[in-house]
């Protein structure tokens, strides 16, 4: 009898700890999936990637400014360092590219510093494969805006650009 009890409370103490432990890693990956993301810049909604066909009007009302995510038509930066019209910026966020935004007239020596450092100066072929850094002014940008694929961050100092140009280069919408 007294082996039974032992046998009997060693298989308890056996599914305690093993219940415990269990409670133990579903508590440590829950508090990862809540955990609030560390990614430089702010989430935008998805407004979807979709190719719009020759002729069909662009919805521009929904867009963010700068728009981050949308239907557009695909259009390709020739040139980086002139205004860019919606379907550009779509289509080279949605490939991988990043954008940094700047006020008109503003001295943009800093910002060549991290497109020179990163990508080197803009290649057409390069924005194409999206992995450029893209200069680009911008009427009301107060300051520099980095953009990416569903990402904003404003009023972003020099470092702060590196970082979100750092961290999202390379990571347009999944298709």
């Amino acid at each position: 009898m007294r082996r039974a009890l032992v046998v009997l409370l060693g298989v308890a103490l056996a599914i305690a700890a093993l219940g415990g432990l269990m409670f133990f890693l579903a508590s440590r990956e829950n508090a990862e999936v809540d955990a609030p993301s560390r990614a430089p810049g702010e989430a935008q909604r998805d407004l979807g990637a979709r190719h719009l066909p020759a002729g069909e009007h662009v919805p521009l009302e929904n867009l963010t400014d700068p728009p981050t995510s949308g239907p557009h038509h695909p259009r390709a930066i020739e040139r980086d360092r002139a205004t860019l019209d919606p379907n550009q910026i779509l289509h080279a966020l949605e490939l991988g590219n990043v954008i940094l935004f700047y006020e008109p007239g503003a001295p943009a020596g800093a910002l060549q510093a991290i497109q020179r450092d990163l990508t080197g100066p803009f290649d057409p072929e390069l924005a194409a494969a999206g992995q450029a850094v893209i200069l680009a002014p911008r009427e009301g940008s107060r300051g520099v805006t980095a953009a990416a694929w569903r990402r904003l961050a404003r009023g972003v100092t020099p470092q702060a650009a590196r970082a979100f140009a750092e961290h999202w280069l390379g990571r347009g919408a999944a298709r």
